[in-house]
């Protein structure tokens, strides 16, 4: 094993890190309806906690309205209740076979709660590349000592992981950035 295999093993988990941050990004909420907006919202369906998009099919037919159309129409209630306990403040209104959830405009306060949620989700998807960062150093550091591969390699090694370290973590920032300017905006 050499520091190229550490660097292969390292940069698919901080990109796995990347992705999961774009799905969380993904279901906080903006301005406009998001049918993304839904994918946490479990539902107990008959004793099994399931995903909503597993049971329904969810639609935004206009910029400020979300429908859920439940394949099983016994579950709409069902539905409605676990989307009004959701914590996205969202008020859901059913007709018997379709959930209607208005999704209503942001206050300034709550913009800014958002975007406040945005940071803390980065900076916790940054920790978990630091870690790997981490776990990639330790791992040159133990074959330094064990004498797998010289001090020259082991440096190029750090100076390589470091690199990614760098690139996935901006990667975070366009990214939060990005989102934080569709939330602010009105």
């Amino acid at each position: 094993m050499s520091e190229k295999d550490v660097i292969k093993e390292t940069k698919p988990r901080m990109e796995t890190v990347i992705e999961d941050f774009r799905r969380k990004l993904a279901t906080i909420r903006t301005g406009r309806a998001a049918v993304s907006l839904l994918d946490n919202i479990t539902v107990d369906y008959y004793g099994t906690p399931t995903a909503l998009n597993q049971m329904a099919s969810v639609h935004a037919p206009e910029p400020n309205l979300l429908t859920v159309q439940p394949w099983d129409q016994s579950q709409v209630a069902v539905i409605e209740k676990a989307i009004r306990a959701s914590d996205l403040g969202l008020n859901p209104s059913n007709d018997g076979k379709l959930v209607r959830i208005p999704v209503p405009p942001l206050t300034e306060e709550r913009r800014k709660q958002l975007a406040k949620q945005v940071h803390e989700v980065a900076e916790d998807h940054r920790t978990a590349v630091r870690n790997i960062r981490r776990d990639a150093n330790d791992r040159l550091k133990k074959m330094l000592k064990d004498k797998q591969i010289s001090e020259d390699n082991e440096r190029d090694g750090l100076d390589e992981v470091q690199k990614l370290t760098n690139t996935y973590i901006a990667r975070i920032d366009e990214l939060t950035a990005s989102k934080e300017q569709e939330i602010l905006s009105v």
